[in-house]
């Protein structure tokens, strides 16, 4: 009883200060404020902790890590995208100042959708099924939340990229030229958490074959989730191949990402929710 009304504080301290933290970094975009920056860096930071402790807490009364229901993906992908703000954050320091405009809106987002939008049924810690009592579940499903976080962030940085370029007048450098200087970190952002979040997603599918064998009997299935998955592994594919091997970057390769944010989330949240296949968590259907 301690740890779920624990949990429950941290879920609402920590869901109050995505939005406090969201409003700062959107501040710090009309503003440009390093001092905006630098308190949304340090809230960022009391987020991650504060998101660590409703997955540990809940680890310490569920008797299993917090990766087994559609309330504990959105969390634990709330806390990757803090994860991601921080290490891109320590890694670029101010010139990463724009960042979290993106990474605290995507785990303000997840998280209130989590514990907000969801059933209070579904958010509810239950025991495990017996098809994900296996060693394979925290490789499969972590592989495959971190990377659809990843893959979410630099599909974001894309769609930003594509926003102010259609803003910008060509002709007028000297007056765009921090928008010039934006939106190539912008694209080298996403290029580089793309280029992550497809290593994971590639580690998370075949780890999920080689799991479905040794509960299904077959490495492939062609369920929904499987099919989708495959998609959004394709986009991602073409995306890396035409900007290594042909050449594309800026708009058009910034055009195929922006596709993958949709596909991320259909692969993600579309199948689960309507209740289809093996993989559903379903509540609409």
């Amino acid at each position: 009883m301690i740890f779920i009304t624990l949990e429950h504080i941290l879920a609402h301290v920590s869901f109050s200060l995505t939005f406090v933290i969201t409003l700062i970094y959107w501040g710090t975009l009309l503003l440009k404020s390093k001092e905006l920056s630098n308190s949304g860096g340090k809230g960022m930071i009391v987020i991650c902790i504060c998101i660590t402790g409703i997955l540990v807490t809940r680890s310490l009364y569920s008797g299993h890590l917090p990766l087994s229901n559609l309330y504990e993906s959105f969390m634990f992908l709330s806390w990757i995208s803090s994860v991601i703000h921080i290490v891109i954050y320590e890694l670029r320091g101010q010139d990463a100042w724009w960042l979290g405009a993106i990474t605290a809106p995507s785990a303000m987002v997840t998280h209130g959708f989590a514990t907000l939008g969801l059933p209070d049924k579904m958010q509810q810690s239950a025991m495990l099924v017996p098809a994900l009592q296996s060693h394979w579940l925290v490789m499969h499903v972590s592989m495959i939340l971190c990377s659809y976080a990843t893959l979410l962030c630099g599909s974001l940085s894309s769609i930003a990229f594509l926003v102010i370029m259609s803003q910008i007048n060509q002709k007028i450098f000297g007056k765009n030229y921090r928008k010039w200087i934006l939106i190539n970190q912008l694209d080298q952002l996403s290029y580089r958490t793309i280029g992550l979040g497809f290593a994971l997603l590639t580690i998370g599918i075949l780890s999920g074959a080689v799991w479905a064998n040794e509960a299904w009997g077959s490495y492939w299935s062609w369920d929904p989730k499987e099919t989708w998955a495959l998609i959004t592994w394709i986009l991602f594919a073409i995306y890396l191949h035409t900007r290594i091997n042909r050449g594309w970057n800026g708009e058009k390769s910034a055009i195929v990402a922006s596709l993958g944010f949709i596909l991320v989330w259909t692969c993600y949240l579309g199948v689960d929710l309507l209740g289809i296949g093996l993989h559903s968590y379903g509540w609409l259907l």
